[in-house]
């Protein structure tokens, strides 16, 4: 998706995802992969920079969550956040132990060091931390940049090798300036530019889209929303005329709001058309307890839809979603530590039988991100804040 990128290693840790969101902040496009991915698959991404992230375990157990050793010699710069510094010093040759009693919460942070990683910080400033290990010796080569009255060796760095460590958590809002810290290295140390904006974002999706589709007919699923509308916009602009744009009332929605719907999308002089599909949907769910079977009838229900209405009006290749991180990250596809929450009928709702191919231009895009975009490309602010009603949450909650 970007030309930039730094990875984000996820070891099971609460704000594994925050870390990712801290980077895309820095307008520097980051994506997280579970810990078990080998130095070769992040060698083939060329990244800009590694970021370890925290997590619940002890470096020192046994089966405790471990990465490819090889990636400290890529020659990258990484950085290791909470369990990320201490599987840093465990793999490097150092030692961790555990404390004498856990630092949870918010702690001052001594700084003695403001080269770089703590560029521009106070000489004390209130960080969030949250552990019950810490380094207590050093690989050769590593310094400390700062320190709590709990922890020693709070910042760590190893200049020749670009490595760093941070026993607390610069992602979280409680640490004043962690943001800074993330800028430093993602900027500074990475040498990344802050180029991954709103239309850099727009520009690198429509270009996909025209390398995925060629010449082929996309059908977009609309629901008036503000991912299947921005997804219909982007694609509009990618195949032009040779988009069509459906919006099925599955009997869900609020009082006539599939007319105010139509009315927003056409306004967008998008190509819609309106299937009402109220009986078959109710007449599927009836009876239907469990809320992961609701959600799987629910997708197949609408891919049912859309191969009927392809055959009326011609064979349609491709059907374009408006599938966001979140969604894929609450199915349990992204690969990562974190189990399924919830699937969502757009993401495991999907037939095997279905003949489309998938398209997803916003899959590694979180809400808000797709708000700028939306803002981006003309959408109204009417559908940009908007709080979609597609599937009450008494049906699949």
């Amino acid at each position: 998706m970007a030309k930039e990128l730094v990875v984000v290693f996820d070891f099971g840790g609460q704000y594994s995802h925050l870390i990712t969101r801290r980077i895309r902040e820095c307008q520097v496009y980051s994506e997280l992969v579970p810990y078990t991915t080998s130095a070769d698959e992040v060698s083939l991404q060329n990244p800009k920079g590694i970021v370890l992230s925290g997590g619940p375990a002890s470096v020192y157990e046994h089966h405790s969550p471990n990465c490819d050793p090889r990636i400290f010699t890529l020659g990258v710069p990484i950085l290791g956040i909470c369990y990320g510094l201490q599987l840093m010093v465990q793999a490097l040759g150092g030692k961790v132990k555990s404390t004498n009693r856990r630092e949870f919460g918010r702690t001052e942070l001594r700084v003695a060091d403001k080269s770089d990683l703590l560029k521009n910080l106070t000489s004390k400033t209130n960080v969030w931390m949250s552990h019950g290990d810490c380094a207590e010796v050093l690989p050769v080569g590593f310094e400390v940049l700062a320190s709590s009255d709990n922890c020693g060796m709070a910042v760590i760095r190893k200049s020749s090798d670009r490595l760093y460590g941070v026993q607390f958590h610069p992602e979280v809002a409680h640490t004043v300036q962690g943001m800074d810290v993330i800028r430093n290295f993602v900027v500074n140390i990475c040498g990344c530019s802050p180029s991954w904006t709103p239309r850099s974002i727009i520009d690198t999706s429509i270009e996909n889209i025209r390398k995925e589709v060629g010449n082929g007919k996309v059908l977009v699923a609309v629901s008036g929303g503000i991912d299947s509308t921005t997804v219909a916009a982007l694609v509009k602009r990618a195949v032009h005329s040779r988009l069509t744009c459906i919006f099925v009332n599955h009997g869900l929605l609020r009082k006539d709001e599939e007319n105010s719907v139509m009315k927003a999308l056409r306004d967008l002089e998008l190509n819609v058309r309106y299937v009402d599909a109220t009986d078959r949907f109710l007449r599927r769910l009836q009876g239907v307890v469990d809320p992961e079977m609701k959600r799987k009838i629910i997708g197949e229900e609408f891919i049912k839809v859309f191969d009927e209405e392809s055959a009326k009006i011609g064979s349609f290749e491709f059907l374009a979603q408006g599938t966001l991180y979140p969604d894929v990250i609450e199915s349990g596809g992204t690969g990562s530590v974190a189990s399924r929450i919830k699937t969502h009928h757009n993401v495991g709702g999907i037939p095997e039988w279905s003949k489309f191919n998938i398209i997803e231009p916003l899959k590694f895009l979180y809400k808000d991100e797709v708000r700028k975009i939306a803002s981006e490309l003309g959408i109204s602010e009417m559908i940009v804040r908007a709080h979609q009603f597609q599937v009450p949450v008494w049906l699949c909650a």
